[in-house]
Parts: structure tokens; C-alpha cells; sequence
């Protein structure tokens, strides 16, 4: 196996030394926007981690040691993701925050439990949010920025409800990191002043605007020390009076007069709203995996996130139909692998936009989600792959019953950060967290930035025959979510093998599952599995990551049928996984994160 695993890597580096001038890229005649979430800010030297004792793996330096430092005064892996969620709101503005919403996968070496901390729509908010008075429907830039698209936040109540089940130091300790980098300040890093650069529409906030950029409407240089008074007042309140503060009172009247006095495109949001939100508990989403082709066979437990995230679906979906096929067999240095890869992709997306949505709303086909992964449904999905790409498939049917849903228009999806921690005590968790597009909505109070999660929903509601979009937007209901926070286990002993996840819109799928197979079938290690190129399907063209792809592989797609688009997919990987020694971890050098601990 190491010698396979040698050819693997090398062919691996010959795959990704391939550089497409721009020029002789195709162009994508798909209407979807393929925009990634956020753009790229250059590479970071990623080489990997080991350590015996508990891992701490997030988007930013400040956020581990965050984690690192609650988890040496013996706190647990929930002490460590409260603290690790402040400070990026802080450090990593674009991504995550108080102000978005967030799914965590937390074990506790008995038993796995998933938050569901994602936003809801407002009371107010009905299916003609993003319908123009002359009946057509906005465009993502005319939905997203102002007050139209901020649903109710829940990542704190998500914190709070895990922290009274989990937590073993006071709330109020968990805020000392976030509260000290706030007051005295951070600085900023290349991502995010390249972001903050290429943003168009923050600098049209008067907060954001004083806060991130110069008088002349630049944003600060790289280095440049970044003080937040404004959110430091913010998390003094929450430490001491807990997040009752943040969805009742001036705090929350703060987000309200926000979001509905926006000047050009107000929103819904109430009090009320606010005050109603709760987090929720819910079984997680698991499959078990048996790879094929590997000297040491082992059942693997993959559990996910369910409905309203669609990502353990689509993931459990593209990893049961790649065994139905030759891939298995096959490197990753062969054309024919992702061939396989991607029109498995295009079958999984297909019963995505067709079945996903809030489960409150929306019953699963069969009545049971796991009708879409029953062996008998892939075998007959898995018929549809053939030597040449589908294009674009259609959506399956699980039950045989005439469709009574609209499949959902693909569109874009954006922003989100991962975090994967594992602490001393047996504890693990995997939470990916979000205020949707980079920089969300673009609108500030007390020092941090509100969501446009309402975009997630889809524009339409239904389709030319009246048929309703699972996923079309209603008062209250969570919107479909590609966020895919993964914990793995040895399905025979049950004991815990991995965490991980990334951020990247509907890509995230791509990026999980891409981890995974690399983990299970190549026997890499984290890093070298987050170190491979990205690609992927939304049900459209091919997707591969720019100037990783040399010519005559593209060329081998294209003989398939496949339409190439070589684009930017940065991803934000983070991954623990557990060894005989201890651990291991990566992250992805397309951001800025690190794996600490000890």
C-alpha cells in the first residue's frame, strides 16, 4: 500500500503541473453563476499535524489557540468551539459570526447529536421575497445587500443549547480570548484585506466603512492592527448575561432598526422574530461505507448532517454510486476516475434540488431520507452512468408516485467557515458556521455582520405547472443548507475516526467528499487529501480548479462529453483524524487556517 500510495502522490503532482492558459479555457454556456463564495488570497505552507493528546483545527491561527487555550484550562470541545466561533467573527468577518447561523456535530463517546442553529425566515417574509413588482426575480446582488435577506441568527443559540449539555468551564470564561483580541486588537491578514479590496458593496455601509477601510475608502493595509470596541461591548454583555441579551433588548433592537430602516432594500425582521428563535436537536444523518479495492477493507459509520443540510445526503449518494461503478479501481491521476466522479455528482444534485428542504416543511420521499440511499434506488441511479457524461441528469423517484415537488433552479450559494475539534476527555465535533455570501449582507451593528441567509431559499417558489420548489422560502422555515460538518466511525467498534468539513457554498459537497474518498480508498493522510486539486458537478459543467489540471487530462474530459469550466474553488478544508499514535490533522493551504494542540 505505501508503494501504491507513493505512485498515487506522484501522479498526483503530475496531474496538478498542468497550466491552462487563460485563454484556452471554455467558456460555460450554464446560466447558473458559478462565483465562488469567496475569492482566492494566495496559498498558505500547510504541512500537516500530529499530536497524542486533542487538536484544534479552524480557519485562522487566533481561532485554534483560542481553542487550544480553553482546552488546556480542561475545557471541552464545545468550550473550545465558543470560543473559537467569537473570535472569528472578529478575525474573519467575511465568513462566519454572531450574526449567521451554524450546523455542529458533536459525539461525546456515546452518543452523536446534531445543532441545528441554522437561521429562519422572518415572520413577515413570504415566497415574493426576491419577486419585482413586474413579476420576474432579482438578481443575487439586488437580494443580498441591505436588510431583504437577513434571516434570524442562531449560532448563538446553537452555542448555548451545546454548552448546557457539554460544557465543562463557566460561559463567561469561553469570552476572555474574543474580548481581549477585540479590545486590543488583531492584525489584519492578507485574506482578508484582499477580500475587504475586492468587495464592492461593504464600503456602502457607514460602519462597515469606518471600521475596515481609510478615508479614501481603501482597506487597511495587511498588518494593520484592527481594534473592535463596539463587538468588544458586545461579548462583555453575553458573557455576563448569556444570549438572552443578543435576541431581547437594545441589542436586538440594534439588528431590527438595521435590517428594516436599510435605505434602499429593507427587510422583515422583528423583535418577535428574534425572541422565538430556538435551536434544534436532531438525529444525525448516517450511512455506512464498505470501500471496495483497498488491501484492508473496514465499514466506516459517516454520519452528517440531515435535512435541512443536504450535504451527508449528497455526500452518502456520490460515495454508494462511485461503488456501483469501475472507480473504485481506478487513481485519481485517471481521467476516467473523475469521469466517474462527476456524473455521480450530476445523479446526487439532481435529487438535491428535487427533495431537500426544511424537514418541518417538506416530508422526505418514502416518507424516510434514507429512501435516496437505499441499495436498491442506487443500483437503479448508478445504471444511468455511463461512458459519456449525462449533461445534466434528472431527479429519481424513490417511491414510483407521479412528482407532486418543482426540482429548484440551481443558484448560487456562498460564504461559511469549518472547524474541527477533538479534546481530551472523548468528546469531538465538527461545526461548519456561516453568514452566507462573504461579508453577508453587508450591514453592521455593534461591531459585526449581519447574514443574507434568505438567499439560500429558492428565487421561485414553483415551476410553469404550479408545482411547488421544496425549498421555496415561508415564515419560519430554515433554508437548504450545503453545510456537510462530518464525523467518522469504525462501524464495528464504534469508535471515532475523523472530523472534518469545509466552507464553499454548494462546492462544500465536492470538497467533503473529495477528503473522504481520498482518506478511505488512497490511505493519504489529511493534508495530502486536502492538498489535492478541487473539481466537482453541480449538475452543469465540470468543475476544476484553475491551473491544477494539465492540458491532455482536460482534454480526456472533454472526449466524455464533459463541459469544462476551470475556475477558482477555494476551498477552506479542515480535518482530524485519529491514528494508532495519536492524531493527525490538516488544513487547507488555499486559506489561512491551522491545526494546533498537543
Amino acid at each position: 500500500m505505501k508503494l501504491f500510495c507513493l505512485a498515487l502522490i506522484t501522479a498526483l503532482s503530475t496531474v496538478g503541473c498542468g497550466s491552462v492558459p487563460q485563454s484556452s479555457r471554455n467558456p460555460s454556456t450554464a446560466a447558473v453563476d458559478l462565483r465562488q463564495p469567496e475569492g482566492p488570497s494566495g496559498l498558505s505552507e500547510q504541512t500537516g499535524w500530529h499530536g497524542r493528546k486533542f487538536a484544534v483545527a479552524t480557519a485562522h491561527p487566533l481561532a485554534s489557540a483560542a481553542g487550544v487555550e480553553m482546552l488546556q484550562a480542561g475545557g471541552s470541545a464545545v468550550d473550545a468551539a465558543v470560543a473559537v466561533q467569537l473570535v472569528l467573527t472578529l478575525v474573519e468577518p467575511q465568513s462566519s459570526g454572531i450574526g449567521g447561523g451554524a450546523f455542529l456535530l458533536h459525539h461525546d463517546g456515546q452518543r452523536t447529536v446534531a445543532y441545528d442553529g441554522r437561521e429562519t425566515a422572518p415572520a413577515a417574509a413570504d415566497e415574493t421575497l426576491f419577486s419585482k413588482p413586474d413579476g420576474t426575480v432579482m438578481t443575487f446582488a439586488e437580494a443580498v445587500v441591505g436588510g431583504r435577506a437577513v434571516g434570524v441568527p442562531g449560532t448563538l443559540r446553537l452555542l448555548e443549547m451545546a454548552h448546557g449539555d457539554h460544557g465543562r468551564l463557566p460561559w463567561a470564561r469561553l469570552f476572555t480570548p474574543a474580548i481581549r483580541l477585540a479590545e486590543d486588537g488583531f492584525p489584519i491578514s492578507r485574506r482578508l484585506h484582499a477580500l475587504l479590496a475586492a468587495d464592492p458593496h461593504l464600503r456602502q455601509d457607514p460602519q462597515a466603512r469606518a471600521y475596515f477601510y481609510d478615508r479614501a475608502g481603501q482597506p487597511l493595509p495587511i498588518g494593520s492592527h484592527l481594534r473592535n470596541p463596539e463587538l468588544a461591548a458586545v461579548l462583555r454583555r453575553l458573557a455576563h448575561d448569556g444570549v438572552r441579551a443578543f435576541y431581547e433588548g437594545d441589542m436586538a433592537r440594534a439588528m431590527v432598526d438595521k435590517v428594516q430602516q436599510h435605505p434602499n432594500n429593507p427587510g422583515t425582521l422583528s423583535l418577535a422574530d428574534l425572541a422565538a428563535y430556538r435551536a434544534i436537536p436532531r438525529s444525525p444523518l448516517c450511512s455506512v461505507y464498505a470501500p471496495k479495492a483497498v488491501e484492508a477493507p473496514r465499514r466506516y459509520r459517516i454520519c452528517g448532517f440531515p435535512p435541512p443540510g443536504s450535504g451527508a445526503l449528497a455526500i452518502a449518494q456520490i460515495l454508494g454510486l462511485l461503488e456501483r461503478t469501475p472507480a473504485p479501481t481506478l487513481s485519481f491521476a485517471d481521467p476516467q476516475w473523475l469521469h466517474y466522479y462527476s456524473e455521480a455528482s450530476r445523479l446526487a444534485f439532481a435529487d438535491r434540488a428535487q427533495y431537500l428542504a426544511d424537514p418541518d416543511f417538506v416530508m422526505p420521499p418514502a416518507g424516510d431520507w434514507q429512501s435516496l440511499l437505499a441499495p436498491a434506488y442506487l443500483d437503479s441511479r448508478a445504471r444511468l452512468i455511463g461512458p459519456q457524461t449525462q449533461g445534466i441528469a434528472l431527479a429519481g423517484n424513490p417511491t414510483g408516485e407521479p412528482q407532486t415537488l418543482a426540482a429548484m433552479p440551481e443558484q448560487a450559494e456562498y460564504g461559511t467557515s469549518h472547524f474541527s475539534i477533538i479534546d481530551s476527555h472523548g468528546n469531538a465535533l465538527a461545526m461548519t458556521t456561516t453568514i452566507e455570501d462573504a461579508f453577508g449582507a453587508r450591514q453592521m451593528v455593534n461591531g459585526y455582520l449581519l447574514n443574507n441567509e434568505l438567499t439560500d431559499f429558492s428565487f421561485t417558489a414553483s415551476d410553469g405547472h404550479g408545482r411547488p420548489v421544496a425549498n421555496r422560502l415561508a415564515p419560519g422555515k430554515r433554508p437548504r443548507s450545503s453545510m456537510s460538518p462530518t464525523l467518522v466511525f469504525d462501524d464495528d467498534s464504534g469508535e471515532l475516526l475523523f472530523s472534518g468539513g469545509s466552507p464553499g457554498g454548494a462546492m462544500i459537497i465536492h470538497y467533503t467528499a473529495k477528503l473522504l474518498y481520498a482518506l478511505f480508498h488512497w490511505q493519504l493522510t489529511p493534508q495530502q487529501a486536502i492538498d489535492l486539486p478541487n473539481f466537482g458537478s453541480l449538475n452543469g459543467p465540470t468543475l476544476l480548479e484553475e491551473n491544477r489540471f494539465a492540458p491532455e487530462f482536460v482534454e480526456a474530459l472533454k472526449s466524455r462529453g464533459h463541459q469544462i469550466r476551470e475556475i477558482n474553488l477555494s476551498s477552506g478544508l479542515q480535518a482530524i483524524d485519529k491514528t494508532a499514535r495519536g492524531y493527525r490533522g490538516g488544513a487547507d493551504r488555499r486559506r489561512e487556517g491551522r491545526v494546533m494542540g498537543e
